[in-house]
C-alpha cells in the first residue's frame, strides 16, 4: 500500500484534532475530488512499519481524539489489508480513541458481503471503526455546509449503532 499524506493535527476530517492517513489507489476518480493525484495505486510513498510507527507516536498526546483514514480510497480491497492490521494496533493501545474512515463506497451495497468492495477483513474494519462516512463525491451536490462531508448524498454512520442494531444508523453529526 502507498499513501500520500499524514497529518499529525487536522480539524477538517472529523471532531477534534486527529491524525489523518491519506492512502494512495481510487477506482471512483469522482469528478471534481480535491485530490486526484491519489487515485494512483503508487503514488506518494510506500506504507512501512516505520510509517505505522509515525502513526502510533502522532496519537499518543492526549489531545488528539483519533484517527481518520482517507484517500485516495481506503476501503478499495488492496488497501484493506494494511489497514486492518494499522486499526487492530490503534483499537489495542489506544482503546479511547475514535477511528473515522471516509470512503466513496457505499455500505448497504459495496462494503456487505457480495459487494465490489468487500474483502476478507472488510467486516473486520468496519467492526473497529467509529464512523464511517460513505457515498461518492457528486460535484453537482456540493455543499460548503454540511458537517465532515463534501456533497449531500454523503452520510456520516454511526457505525457501532449500525452493527448493534442491523440496520444503517446515522450520526448526530449528519444534522
Amino acid at each position: 500500500m502507498y499513501y500520500s499524506n499524514i497529518k499529525k493535527w487536522d480539524i477538517a476530517d472529523g471532531a477534534g484534532v486527529r491524525v489523518t492517513l491519506f492512502v494512495s489507489g481510487c477506482t471512483n476518480c469522482c469528478p471534481g475530488c480535491f485530490q486526484p493525484e491519489t487515485w494512483d495505486f503508487h503514488y506518494g510513498r510506500m506504507y512501512t512499519e516505520e510509517t505505522e510507527r509515525e502513526i502510533l507516536e502522532a496519537l499518543k498526546p492526549e489531545f488528539i481524539q483519533g484517527l481518520t483514514l482517507l484517500g485516495g480510497e481506503p476501503m478499495e480491497t488492496e488497501n484493506q489489508t494494511e489497514l486492518a492490521g494499522l486499526l487492530r494496533k490503534v483499537r489495542k493501545t489506544y482503546p479511547s480513541k475514535d477511528i473515522w474512515c471516509y470512503t466513496g463506497f457505499t455500505l448497504e451495497t459495496d462494503l456487505c458481503p457480495g459487494g465490489i468492495r468487500y474483502c476478507g477483513v472488510t467486516d473486520e474494519i468496519l467492526g473497529m471503526l467509529d464512523i464511517l462516512v460513505d457515498g461518492r463525491f457528486i460535484r453537482e451536490k456540493k455543499n460548503l455546509m454540511l458537517n465532515f462531508r463534501g456533497s449531500e448524498n454523503q452520510r456520516i454512520i454511526d457505525m457501532p449503532a449500525t452493527l448493534r442494531e442491523g440496520r444503517t444508523v446515522l450520526s448526530a453529526w449528519n444534522d
